[in-house]
This record gives C-alpha cells, structure tokens and sequence, in this order.
C-alpha cells in the first residue's frame, strides 16, 4: 500500500511517499480502507519535534531518539474510511460499514490502510458528513470536549477561546455554543468572519487588541494555542474561574499548580483519554446540526509535504484534509 513515511524529524520535506506492507487485523481488529485524514498542529510537531523541551524529551524516548520508530514512522492521528476486513472476534463492525477514527498517539492515517481495534476510539461516521467532513472530526472534537467537560461550562456563562481559528477552536466554538455558553473567539483577522459563522457571540482580532488588557472577565478561558499572556489569562478569569491550557511549557505548570492550590481560580492543563463514547458523543451532535466541520484547503496524498508547508503558516482556517482513495 502507498504511506506517507516520515524518514526523520526536520521539515516537511522528511515525509517521503513509499510503498509499504498493508496490514492485516489481528482476531479483534478492523481494517479500514481509509479514504481521508488531515494535517493537524500535532502532527507537524511530532514531523518536526518542535515541543516544549521536556515534552521533547519525553516524546523522543517514546517515538524515536534520532528518527520515528518503524511503528510510528506513519504519522496522522485521525481518519475516515470503510472497513474492508474484520477479525474473527470483531462484534461491533461488519464489512462495509463507514467509520471514522482517532488512532491518536499510535498514528497511521497517513496511509491507504490502518488496522485498529474493535474497542479503540472508533465509530460509525455521521450520515450527514462526508469522509472529508468527518475526517476532520476526531482529533480536534475529542481535544476539545476533554478540555471543555473540564470547565464545567454551565449555560449562560462567558467563555473566551483563544486560537479558535483551527483544527480545536472551530469545534471547541461549537462544542461551547451547545453547552449554553455565550462565545467570544480570538484570532487573526481573515478568521473573523468564519468565526462568527460557526456560533462566535463575540471575536476579537489579537492582531489590533489585546483580550488580556479589555478589563473583561469570563468563567472559562480555553487557551488552545499558548500564546497568551499567562498572568493575563488568570487576571481576566472571574472568581472561581477556569483557565484550560494546551502545551504547557514546565514553568507554566509549576504556576498552574500553584495558583490552583491557593487562589479560587484553576489552571487545569491535562484532560482524561480519548474513548469511543466521546467520539459517538460528536457523531450525536453532527447528526442533530449542532457541529460542523471547517475545511480550509485538501491535498492529495502526495502532496502532504506541501499541506505541511501550509498547516505551519499560521494561515490555516480550521482544517486542512488529505484525501487517500475514493
């Protein structure tokens, strides 16, 4: 089968277009003919080791010192496809049936197939999506509800997500949106209009105004990109309000857990592991119109060096999506 392989970490360039073995599912997998996958912030960070230092370390024990172990060397972290095969202990799936997928840490979307097991992060894909839609779906919705359901978001409560313009913020809108909150999105200018589009009560273009220094308060800071001001994030929480927070640097946890020990404020940085019922939860709300996916631009597989390029811009508007077969 054809796979994107990455040969080392550096740029886009060390994704390499090879001919590997296509795999067979064991007694309790499926094997999916995957017909779509995307090109997230986390796989260009993984592609080019870019993390905070000590997540750095940590990854680079786990995936590979020099170069990504052969088990890893297949990065994408979510697809969707049809199931072409099942092992013989498989009760949940049939041949032919349409899913869509989070491999997660174990990647492997970045290929015409991917085996995974019948309990993993897998379900049937939304009636109303397409491969391309759904594959959007996984990575992103399942970041963002984890990170959300942390916040305890009650309806009528103020909620401001900082990066919202991409693969976690165009959900992490919606997903907010649904829980009753009122939605204030920052991000670059050209963004804005597609941000209200999707829900945003509120946008704020960080390029002309600082959300840190408006003397505004919300319950619930989601800050997907890190970029912010730490000590302006805590400044603009509300009493008992919830900063959440993705990529921290270790000083920042260091802070994170001090503020949450001794002040009314929490600073809350990991969330739990990704599950099925997570991934049906989204299906669920595709399905009654309250999610939708953003798609920015689509590459072929081939081409997944130059979706890279792009990805790493900062031009990105929501998803970028990789189509493997039809």
């Amino acid at each position: 089968m054809k796979a994107i392989v990455c040969t080392k970490y550096g740029s886009p360039d060390v994704l390499q277009l090879k001919e590997v073995e296509k795999p067979t599912p064991k007694d309790n997998e499926v094997l999916i003919r995957i017909y779509a996958t995307t090109v997230t912030a986390g796989d260009c960070e993984i592609r080019s080791s870019t993390f905070p230092l000590w997540i750095r370390l940590l990854m680079r024990i786990y995936i590979g010192i020099r170069k990504p172990k052969k088990k890893y060397s297949i990065l994408g972290q979510e697809l969707a496809g049809e199931i072409e095969s099942v092992g013989k202990e498989v009760l949940l799936f049939r041949k032919g049936d349409q899913v869509f997928a989070a491999p997660g840490i174990k990647f492997g979307a970045y290929a015409e197939y991917k085996c995974l097991p019948e309990d993993g992060v897998l379900t049937t894909k939304p009636s109303n999506m397409t491969y391309e839609e759904a594959a959007t779906v996984p990575y992103g919705g399942l970041t963002a509800l984890n990170y959300l359901r942390k916040g305890n978001i009650q309806r009528g409560q103020k909620v401001l997500i900082n990066g919202a313009g991409g693969t976690i913020g165009t959900i992490a809108i919606q997903l907010a949106k649904s829980f009753g909150a009122e939605v204030t999105a920052v991000d670059s200018t050209r963004k804005l209009d597609m941000l209200s589009s999707i829900g945003a009560d509120q946008v704020i273009d960080y390029t002309q105004d600082d959300f840190t220094k408006s003397g505004e308060t919300y319950d619930v800071i989601f800050d997907v990109v890190g970029k912010a001001s730490f000590s302006g994030c805590i400044r603009s929480l509300k009493k008992k309000g919830i900063y959440l927070f993705l990529n921290p640097t270790l000083s920042k946890m260091v802070r994170g857990q001090w503020i949450s020990r001794t002040r009314s404020k929490k600073v809350i940085m990991w969330t739990a592991d990704e599950k099925a019922e997570e991934l049906i939860f989204l299906k669920e709300l595709i399905e009654a119109g309250k999610l939708k996916s953003v798609i920015d631009r689509r590459y072929p597989l081939e081409k997944i060096a130059e979706a890279h390029n792009y990805a790493e811009s900062g031009q990105k508007m929501g998803n970028i999506v990789i189509t493997v077969g039809s």
